[in-house]
């Protein structure tokens, strides 16, 4: 998915309240996480994950492998928290388009 600098402003934006839905742990990227991660990315479109790896380049690898399997696009990375956003194409929650969210 391609986004713009004003949709990743407004993504950034919108995730800035919300806390982490996700956390992975030392057992790092398992079957029970991304399962997870899907239903609260099909439910919310914008999830933050808490990655509790203390090195920075494992921490990059697992927020690529988490957007490699789930198809979401990272927004942003501060930290242990990484910000993904994935489109529901059935029923979106979050409109890219008006800067409001639908829900």
């Amino acid at each position: 998915m391609n986004l713009n600098e004003p949709q990743r402003r407004l993504l950034r934006s919108l995730a800035h309240p919300r806390k982490p839905i996700v956390s992975i742990g030392r057992n790092g990227v398992t079957e029970p996480v991304l399962s997870e991660l899907e239903r609260a990315l099909d439910h919310h479109e914008l999830v933050k994950v808490k990655i509790n790896v203390a090195d920075r380049a494992p921490r990059a690898e697992i927020i690529g492998t988490l957007c490699e399997r789930t198809g979401a696009v990272l927004i942003q990375r501060i930290g242990f928290i990484a910000t993904l956003f994935r489109r529901n194409r059935e029923k979106p929650v979050i409109a890219l388009n008006s800067g409001r969210s639908v829900s």
